[in-house]
């Protein structure tokens, strides 16, 4: 394949990446000033690769120098997206300053110097640049935690990489080889230019749909009143709590039902109620702690997974939060309302443990709690949380 059909090809996949990125804006509400960052760098360097394609029919240096000034925009502007994933960016005044430096470099070198800059000195900003790219992309907190990251990375770490080597040693191949060496240079260049521009927007897409795909499913796993963990998200999320733990590590689990709710809905309202719950809810996880993972099952059932703690430690948390509630409720700058909560503890050790069963025993250790007369905590027998795992 010769050397301008390349630059078509390069040309062609950049427009199409700026069309579906634009396309996938619509679709992503929540990072449409990203995709449009994104999609305005493609349409940049589909711009850049027409201005390299007819650079020699501009006077002097012209050609060489615009071209390169707007690859550089584009790469520029694509690090501007990475950047803006974690509420980040660089001054407008910076780009410009930068883009100013390229434009005078390549003026004040002249002519005579076309050649040098064009094939070795202008790949290391891009080189720069590209890097910057891939470590911002890395140390991104938005996407720390997403599959499709070390690919996004690798593919503009690999691309600084390549220009780095256009930069330092291309220059030490043609000093051995002769100049030669600078066409098949030029058309390596242009085949891994179609490569990125195809693997860039393949790379970032994937991170904005796994972001997407990852916040529907935590909404799908987060209660909406209190923005816990719902039933789903207990189960789903629990056993990852407990798999970093020892076998023989002890674990609890601490399972509420909010005494006599309906009365409180029907004395003071569901608004009332709605507050209630969202109260127990604040309180149970700023007692619990990060280690701990809070829940609400349905209606006024309420638990707390408690990783790698013993039973006492669980009965003394839950004590906390029950005492904590009931105060906070009943001060008129809380509720001003009186409120209980009843709670089941189970405890678990020197098994592989199963939520479902522990969570059962808990459950059975609240009903004796509410039969008890309510506003207290009962503990699960040892035995029959053994027998039921």
């Amino acid at each position: 394949m010769d050397l301008a059909t390349l630059w078509y090809l390069t040309t062609g996949t950049a427009l199409i990446a700026a069309v579906m990125t634009l396309w996938e804006r619509k679709a992503h509400a929540q990072r449409a000033r990203e995709l449009g960052l994104w999609a305005t760098a493609y349409a940049v360097f589909a711009i850049g690769c027409v201005l390299a394609m007819n650079r020699n029919t501009l006077p002097g240096i012209t050609g060489f120098a615009v071209t390169n000034v707007v690859m550089m925009l584009g790469y520029l502007v694509m690090l501007q997206g990475a950047l803006a994933l974690d509420g980040r960016r660089l001054h407008p005044l910076l780009i410009a300053g930068l883009l100013t430096a390229i434009g005078i470099a390549w003026f004040s070198a002249g002519v005579d110097a076309a050649g040098l800059l064009w094939n070795h000195v202008s790949a290391f900003p891009i080189a720069v640049v590209s890097g910057l790219t891939a470590l911002a992309l890395l140390r991104s907190r938005t996407v720390r935690a997403l599959r499709s990251r070390p690919i996004a990375v690798a593919v503009f770490a690999g691309h600084g990489l390549f220009y780095a080597a256009r930069t330092f040693v291309v220059p030490v191949i043609t000093a051995i080889h002769g100049e030669d060496v600078l066409a098949l240079v030029a058309e390596i260049t242009m085949y891994e230019a179609v490569l990125v521009t195809v693997a860039m927007p393949m790379s970032l897409l994937a991170l904005v749909r796994e972001e997407d795909r990852a916040s529907l499913l935590a909404t799908a796993r987060t209660d909406f009143l209190t923005t816990l963990n719902n039933r789903q998200g207990f189960f789903e999320l629990g056993p990852r709590h407990l798999s970093g733990a020892s076998r023989d590590a002890a674990h609890s689990l601490l399972a509420f039902d909010l005494d006599h709710f309906k009365t409180i809905n029907d004395r003071y309202g569901h608004d009332v109620g709605d507050r209630v719950l969202k109260l127990f809810a604040d309180i149970a996880r700023e007692v619990a702690g990060q280690r701990a993972m809070s829940a609400r099952l349905g209606g006024e059932e309420f638990a707390i997974l408690l990783p790698q703690t013993r039973g006492a430690d669980a009965h003394a948390i839950g004590q906390s939060i029950a005492r904590s509630f009931t105060e906070t409720a009943a001060r008129s700058d809380g509720l001003g309302i009186p409120a209980t909560v009843s709670i089941g503890l189970a405890e678990t050790s020197g098994s592989e443990p199963d939520l479902a069963t522990l969570l059962a025993a808990a459950d059975r250790a609240l009903y004796q709690a509410k039969t008890l007369g309510r506003n207290r905590i009962e503990i699960a027998k040892p035995e029959r949380v053994a027998r039921a795992a």
